[in-house]
C-alpha cells in the first residue's frame, strides 16, 4: 500500500472490522460482568460513579450509593454531581483581560505575543504590577461548579458518619449502569440503588430499609459553593456567596434555585410515598420519608432558573440506563483474553473493561473532557486540548466514532479567536488554545501557551473519524475540511525558514516533553514529525475533495527540517541538553502514536528505545506514558517489550479498584490514562497501517496470549 494513500487505508480498516472471524461470537455480558468493581469499605480513592454512555453529567458516590461523607473523601477523590454545562466565573472588578497579561517574545528576526503566567523584563510599572491577579483570575475563571450533593442523614437530619456504618457490600454493575449499595447502620441493614438519567441531568435512586419506616433515616441536598483554587473544597468557604432557595414545594416535589455571582442552576427532587422536605441551614435541605420502607428519588439539574421536573419514576431511570448501557456493549470493541497463560492478561483485561466504562461517562460528551472528567476539578475544570487525542482519539478506533465527531465540532466553535491568535503571531490558519475553556479563551500559563503539539491535533482526529466512517467517508471530509485546512495553514506558516534552507521550529517553544525552557528549545524531533505527518494528510484530503493542490503546504511538507540526531540517537530536541530523561518520553512518539515518517529511520529509532528505557526516571512519567513506549515497541514489531511496556509496574501507572489511573494525591484519577491504554490495546490487538501480517501484532505469538475480538479498528 502507497504511504498516504487514503483508499488503501480504508481498505485496511475495513479488513480489521471483525477479528476472530470463524470463532464463536464473544459473549460481551460475562466479560464485562467478571470486571464489575465490588467494594467493602469506604475508601476515599475509590468512589463509583454512575452515568450513562455518551453522557455530560457523572454521579459520584460513596459506599452509601450516595454522597453522604464528602469530608472523608476529600482525602481522595472527592464527591460531586457534576455536568459538562455547569461553569461559573467570580467577578472581575479588575476588568482583567488577556491583554493584561500579553507582551511580545522574540521569535526569529521579530516578535510574537504570548500571555504567560509570570510577568517576563521589561514592562511598564503598571503592568508589572497589574498582571499577577490578572493572571490568576484568568486561569481560574471560568471553572467548573460542581452541582448539588444528595447524601443519608439521620431522621433527625444529623450527618451520618463513616465509622457508623458496617456491613459494606458495594458493586458497579457496568452491563447495566447500576450501582448497588448495602450496609448496616444500627444494626440494620439499608440497599440504595442508584442510577444515572437523563432529561434533565441527574440521577434516580431507591433507597429501602426498615429505618426509613420508623423515621430514623433521612436525605439531605446541599449546594455547594464555587472555589478558584486547585480543585474544589469539599465544605463550603463561603456560605454567604451564593444563594439557595426552594421554588416549589408541592406533594412528592420540591424544586430549587442556585444562584452564585451571574450563574442560575435549577435543580428539582421529586419522591415516592410520605416525606417532609425542610430547611435544615443555609444551602441545606432534609427529606424524611415517613409510613414505608422504600422510598424513590429522582434529582434532576439544569442550567438556569427553570426546570422540567419528572416523577420519581425509578423503573423508568432503571430502564433507560438498561437499555442503553447494553447497546453500548453490544457495539463496538470488545476484547477478551480468557485462556491467556501470561499472569497480567485478566488485569489488562479489568483496565480495559473499566476503561471503557469511565471514558464513555466522562470524556464523550459534545466538549473537550477536563483530565478528570466529570468527577473532580483539575486545572479549575479547563480543557486541556493537547491531551484531546488521549482522551477521545480510542472512540474511533472502539467503534464510537459518532462521539470523537462531535467533540470536533468545539474546534469549530472556537474558531474565530484560533484564527485571531494565530494571526497575531504572524501566521495564518488557527492556532489552538493549550489550557481553555467552552468559548475557546487561552489561560495564561508559563508551559501552555507555548506548546505547539495540540497543533496539528484536529487533522489527526478528523482522520480518524474519516477511516472509521466506511459509508460516509466523503461527509467527514467536507463536513471537517475548514478546520483541517485551517491547522494545516497555520503548520505551513509557523515554522521559520533556516540559513540550510529548511524549515525550523523555533523558541518560544516547549516541546510535549514539558521540562524544557520555552526560550532555548529548538527542533522538537515529535513536533516536527507530527507537522510533516498532519500537512500530508492534508494534502491528501485536498485530493480527495478536488481542491487544488496548495503550495504553501507542499512547500513545508518537504522542507521541514529533520528530526535531531545525537550520537546515532534521535534527540528529543536540537541542542543541548538534547534529551532529558524525565517527563514525557515524548521522542518516542515519532514511531507508535504516529505512523512512521520516510525520513525516519527504524534501526535510530529502535537505538533510541532501548536508551530510554535503560535511562528514564520511570516515576516522572504520567499515565499517557505506558501507552506511548507500548505503540513504540508494537511498531518496532517487540511485542513482548509492548506488553511490559503497557504494564510497566511505575507510580503512575496503576489503576485503582474503579479502574481510574491514579497519579498523585492532586490527581486520583487521570482519564488520559484510560484513553491511552484502550488507544494501545486497540492498536495491538488490531494493528495498525504496516503491521505485520499476523493476528494481534502488539502481542506475543508465543502462545501465552489467548486473544478473541471484535469491532476494533486499527490505529493508523
Amino acid at each position: 500500500m502507497k504511504r498516504g494513500s487514503l483508499a488503501g487505508v480504508a481498505c485496511v480498516m475495513m479488513s480489521g472490522v471483525a477479528l476472530g472471524v470463524g470463532g464463536e461470537k464473544l459473549d460481551r455480558e460475562a466479560i464485562v460482568r467478571r470486571h464489575h468493581p465490588v467494594l467493602e469499605k469506604a475508601d476515599p480513592l475509590t468512589p463509583l460513579g454512575v452515568g450513562l454512555p455518551g453522557g455530560d453529567f457523572v454521579f459520584t458516590a460513596d459506599v452509601t450509593g450516595l454522597q453522604s461523607f464528602p469530608g472523608h473523601y476529600a482525602a481522595g477523590q472527592r464527591l460531586h454531581s457534576m455536568a459538562g454545562w455547569s461553569w461559573h466565573a467570580f467577578p472581575n472588578p479588575g476588568k482583567f483581560s488577556l491583554a493584561d497579561v500579553t507582551a511580545p517574545h522574540g521569535h526569529g528576526d521579530g516578535a510574537r505575543p504570548y500571555v504567560p503566567k509570570t510577568p517576563p523584563t521589561g514592562l511598564t510599572a503598571e503592568k508589572a504590577a497589574r498582571w499577577p491577579a490578572a493572571a490568576e483570575w484568568l486561569r481560574a475563571n471560568p471553572h467548573r461548579l460542581p452541582l448539588a450533593r444528595l447524601g443519608l442523614v439521620r431522621g433527625d437530619g444529623k450527618e451520618l458518619r463513616v465509622e457508623e456504618i458496617g456491613g459494606v457490600r458495594q458493586e458497579l454493575d457496568l452491563w447495566r449502569g447500576r450501582l448497588v449499595s448495602r450496609f448496616v447502620v444500627d444494626g440494620v441493614e439499608v440497599r440504595v440503588d442508584t442510577v444515572a438519567a437523563r432529561d434533565p441531568d441527574g440521577v434516580a435512586v431507591r433507597i429501602e430499609s426498615d429505618l426509613l419506616e420508623h423515621g430514623k433515616l433521612g436525605v439531605s441536598l446541599v449546594f455547594p459553593g464555587a472555589s478558584a483554587g486547585w480543585g474544589e473544597k469539599a465544605d463550603d468557604g463561603d456560605p454567604a456567596a451564593h444563594r439557595s432557595e426552594r421554588t416549589v414545594s408541592v406533594a412528592q416535589r420540591a424544586e430549587f434555585r442556585h444562584t452564585l455571582d451571574g450563574t442560575v442552576q435549577s435543580a428539582a427532587l421529586a419522591w415516592s410515598g410520605q416525606a417532609l422536605c425542610d430547611e435544615a441551614g443555609r444551602h441545606r435541605w432534609v427529606l424524611r420519608p415517613s409510613g414505608g420502607r422504600v422510598c424513590e428519588l429522582r434529582l434532576g439539574f439544569a442550567p438556569g432558573g427553570e426546570i422540567r421536573a419528572g416523577e420519581a419514576s425509578f423503573a423508568a431511570a432503571v430502564a433507560v440506563a438498561e437499555r442503553e448501557w447494553k447497546a453500548h456493549w453490544e457495539r463496538g470493541g470488545m476484547v477478551d483474553f480468557a485462556g491467556s497463560t501470561d499472569p497480567r492478561a485478566s488485569e489488562l483485561e479489568r483496565r480495559v473493561v473499566l476503561s471503557r466504562y469511565l471514558t464513555a461517562i466522562h470524556c464523550a460528551g459534545p466538549n473537550p473532557p477536563q483530565e478528570t472528567g466529570n468527577a473532580q476539578n483539575s486545572w479549575h475544570g479547563k480543557f486541556h486540548l493537547e491531551m484531546l487525542p488521549w482522551h477521545s482519539a480510542q472512540f474511533a478506533l472502539w467503534g464510537h466514532a459518532e462521539w470523537l465527531d462531535r467533540q470536533l465540532d468545539y474546534y469549530r466553535r472556537i474558531l474565530p479567536k484560533a484564527r485571531a491568535t494565530a494571526a497575531a503571531q504572524g501566521c495564518m490558519g488557527a492556532r489552538w488554545p493549550k489550557m481553555t475553556d467552552p468559548d475557546g479563551n487561552e489561560s495564561p500559563s508559563d508551559i501552555g501557551v507555548f506548546l505547539a503539539w495540540q497543533q496539528p491535533h484536529p487533522i489527526y482526529l478528523a482522520e480518524l473519524v474519516r477511516r472509521a466512517a466506511s459509508k460516509d467517508g466523503r461527509g467527514v471530509l467536507e463536513r471537517h475540511r475548514e478546520i483541517v485546512y485551517a491547522t494545516a495553514d497555520f503548520l505551513a506558516t509557523f515554522p521559520r525558514r533556516g540559513e540550510d534552507g529548511k524549515l525550523h521550529l523555533i523558541p518560544p517553544l516547549i516541546p510535549a516533553q514539558e521540562c524544557y525552557k520555552p526560550d532555548e528549545t529548538r527542533d522538537p524531533a515529535f513536533e516536527l514529525a507530527y507537522f510533516r505527518w498532519a500537512l500530508g494528510v492534508a494534502r491528501e484530503w485536498r485530493k480527495q475533495l478536488g481542491d487544488a493542490a496548495e503550495p504553501m503546504w507542499d512547500r513545508a511538507w518537504k522542507d521541514l527540517a529533520p528530526p535531531p540526531v545525537v550520537e546515532d540517537r534521535y534527540a528529543t530536541v536540537s541542542g543541548a541538553p538534547f534529551t532529558r530523561y524525565h517527563d514525557h518520553p515524548c521522542v518516542l512518539m515519532m514511531a507508535g502514536w504516529l505512523p512512521p515518517g520516510p525520513e525516519l529511520d527504524m534501526k535510530r529509532f529502535s537505538r533510541t528505545y532501548d536508551d530510554i528505557v535503560a535511562r528514564w526516571e520511570w516515576p516522572t512519567t504520567w499515565g499517557w506514558d505506558a501507552p506511548v513506549l507500548a505503540l513504540a515497541a508494537a511498531r518496532m514489531d517487540r511485542p513482548a517489550d509492548a506488553v511490559n511496556e503497557l504494564l510497566r509496574d511505575t507510580p503512575k501507572n496503576g489503576y485503582l479498584a474503579n479502574g481510574h489511573n491514579y497519579q498523585e494525591g492532586r490527581l486520583p484519577l487521570y482519564l488520559p490514562g484510560n484513553g491511552g491504554l484502550l488507544h494501545a490495546v486497540a492498536a495491538m490487538v488490531a494493528g495498525w497501517d504496516g503491521a505485520p501480517a499476523r493476528p494481534h501484532p502488539g502481542f506475543p505469538a508465543d502462545g501465552t496470549w489467548k486473544i478473541r475480538a471484535e469491532g476494533l479498528l486499527p490505529a493508523l
